[in-house]
């Protein structure tokens, strides 16, 4: 009998879904074991605002704070403390999909700290000492796809450290990103080390394209200067990119540079869709999952996006439809005189901004919550 679940479905086409999503009591309570057994959640992904809503805005971790701040911790080892126990105890519920994938799958992110996006060696140290805090081999460390991410990527991947590269946007950054990959395995292989469980994502970044150009086709559409190819592109843009990126994804790990590293084992680094929440509510609530299914890709949902596929999601190969089609879309943006380029560097900055400042609202409701311990 033929499971009816999309979430379930979407692995046979390729695609591992995992939860944009990380709070204690989601472990505790069983329901992060409830998502893995009866939907196929593969992964986790956290970040810093996440991070900030489920420590700064609960009372979930507050017994925990307490104990920590009357050790004499700072807010930000507190902060350490919680997150990467947290993604411990993650990682051990992954460790059975990890395993029965041989390393496939069955990971858990945790990130950097954003003050760091554009500090190459101080993403290097952090990221190792954060590898070794949680020391769970089906952790995945994330790194900014920043121009300055870049070497530290490499560096990583070279010690044998798993990269989730997060917040990119353009397609010249991904193509940097992929190279990166190529680099950091040519590194370890050239230094006698093996590279057969040394996994990699790339985050591609969906909805926030489109909440940044849609204002800027609609200008045009009131304008009347080319009003039906600016209606025409509404709400497409972020979904010709990904198709575009996963096409040169095709061509990256398709070549004999990647072969060769194949044949010792490597993995290509998937992509995986980022930002999949729809912010338009004019949007479908799964417009970003059921446009992008295909092989060797992960999507990252939040719970409600998580619910709404399980609920009307319609599982089918799409990612690899109407290739031509989102060129034209680009190509066309082009003729709009919107420079995507300038838009996903914009995308870059207000992401880094995004995380950096629920990152330091935290670190203050940390330190507020410390001050009740002590008087």
């Amino acid at each position: 009998m033929t499971n009816k679940n999309p979430l379930l479905q979407l692995q046979n086409f390729g695609q591992s879904i995992w939860l944009d999503y990380l709070r204690r009591d989601l472990i505790e309570s069983g329901q992060l074991d409830e998502l893995i057994n009866r939907d196929g959640l593969r992964g986790i992904t956290s970040n810093p605002a996440i991070f900030a809503e489920a420590i700064g805005e609960s009372d979930v971790y507050d017994e925990a704070i307490y104990e920590l701040a009357a050790e004499g911790r700072t807010a930000v080892e507190i902060y350490e403390a919680l997150a990467t126990e947290d993604i411990r105890r993650t990682a051990v519920h992954f460790r059975p999909v990890y395993e029965r994938l041989n390393g496939r799958d069955g990971f858990v992110s945790l990130e950097v700290s954003p003050r760091l996006a554009r500090d190459t060696g101080g993403t290097i140290a952090e990221a190792r000492r954060l590898w070794t805090a949680v020391d769970e081999p089906n952790v995945m460390i994330k790194v900014p796809g920043t121009k300055e991410g870049l070497p530290a990527i490499r560096q990583l991947l070279s010690e044998g450290i798993n990269v989730n590269v997060t917040l990119l946007f353009g397609l010249p950054r991904y193509k940097e990103v992929a190279h990166a990959f190529l680099a950091g395995l040519t590194d370890r292989l050239e230094s006698g080390q093996p590279i057969d469980h040394v996994s990699s994502v790339a985050s591609f970044f969906l909805s926030r394209i489109d909440v940044l150009v849609d204002p800027l086709l609609e200008e045009k559409m009131a304008a009347g200067n080319q009003a039906i190819t600016a209606q025409l592109l509404h709400g497409q843009v972020a979904i010709a990119s990904a198709k575009v990126a996963y096409h040169i994804y095709e061509e990256i790990f398709g070549n004999n540079r990647f072969r060769r590293l194949a044949d010792q084992g490597a993995r290509p680094q998937r992509l995986l869709w980022a930002s999949t929440s729809t912010k338009n509510p004019d949007y479908s609530d799964v417009k970003y999952v059921e446009a992008l299914i295909g092989p060797d890709t992960v999507n990252t949902v939040p719970m409600k996006t998580l619910n709404a596929f399980r609920d009307h999601g319609r599982p089918a190969a799409t990612l690899q439809q109407n290739l031509g089609e989102a060129y034209r879309v680009l190509d066309q943006l082009a003729q709009l005189d919107i420079d995507i380029d300038d838009v996903t560097e914009q995308l870059t900055e207000e992401g880094i901004g995004k995380f950096s400042k629920p990152f330091d609202r935290l670190l203050q409701r940390l330190e507020e919550k410390m001050e009740k311990t002590a008087v």
